[in-house]
């Protein structure tokens, strides 16, 4: 950890020597990151004796989850709601068969870090494909009204708009998924091995996690970009925009 935070150090006084002004964020996010690993091990360690504890400690993730994703989409009814929906849904599509066909032990030292896992990368799907489609629909506003105009129904219009809202949202995940040990070899993997698994064990892990990963973040992204729609759609077939706050 020392020799970490001493690369961010070095990394502060370039910032201050080249004028970049970063140096303040650096340390704020080092400080931040020590308050709160060092507060959520000081919890994870109390809830990994109690099955219950560690399912409310998944529902403060799931909260936090909501509150983050619902921030990025401002500009709809109710976006903590629908971010919490898309996020929910596709973490609990996604985790609940990994414990209930015994991929994973029952238990809160499995049950804490996998759905911790899921629900981030459903949180970021959701966050991207919201911010995504929100742009479609101020950008194509009169497009979309020309399409109404037409006769098309609002579903119809905006469903490419929805699409690509969904594809921008899971390019991060494909590409992961794609290069999986090839540009970078993920937490699960290396931690295995540190722990003393073997290449194969940590392998099989590490790729149920990241297929559990692309499977939620669709699910999440094609749910969100759905209620987003769905507030936008208007009593006789109008579509309105997001309104900013």
């Amino acid at each position: 950890m020392l020799v970490g935070l001493g690369l961010v150090a070095v990394a502060a006084v370039v910032s201050l020597r080249l004028g970049l002004g970063v140096e303040r964020e650096l340390v704020v996010a080092v400080v931040r990151a020590l308050v709160q690993l060092g507060v959520v091990a000081l919890i994870i360690t109390a809830v990994f004796n109690h099955l219950g504890l560690s399912a409310g400690f998944v529902a403060v993730m799931l909260a936090a989850a909501a509150i983050t994703s619902g921030r990025r989409i401002q500009g709809v009814g109710h976006p903590m709601a629908r971010a919490a929906a898309a996020i929910a849904l596709a973490a609990a599509i996604a985790v609940v068969p990994l414990f209930a066909v015994g991929t994973f032990p029952l238990t809160p030292r499995y049950v804490i870090p996998v759905s911790g896992i899921v629900i981030g990368g459903a949180m970021k799907a959701t966050s991207l494909a919201g911010l995504r489609l929100i742009e479609e629909l101020s950008d194509h506003h009169q497009e979309l009204e020309a399409r109404l105009a037409l006769g098309v129904s609002a579903m119809t219009a905006l469903r490419s708009r929805l699409r690509r809202a969904v594809v921008a949202a899971l390019v991060p995940a494909i590409d992961q998924t794609k290069n999986v040990g090839l540009v970078t070899l993920p937490g699960a993997f290396v931690g295995m091995l540190l722990g003393g698994s073997s290449p194969l064990e940590a392998a099989q892990v590490q790729l149920t996690v990241l297929f559990a990963l692309l499977g939620a973040g669709a699910l999440a992204a094609a749910m969100a970009t759905l209620l987003i729609a769905r507030a936008a759609i208007q009593p006789g077939e109008r579509i309105q925009l997001p309104v900013a706050r």
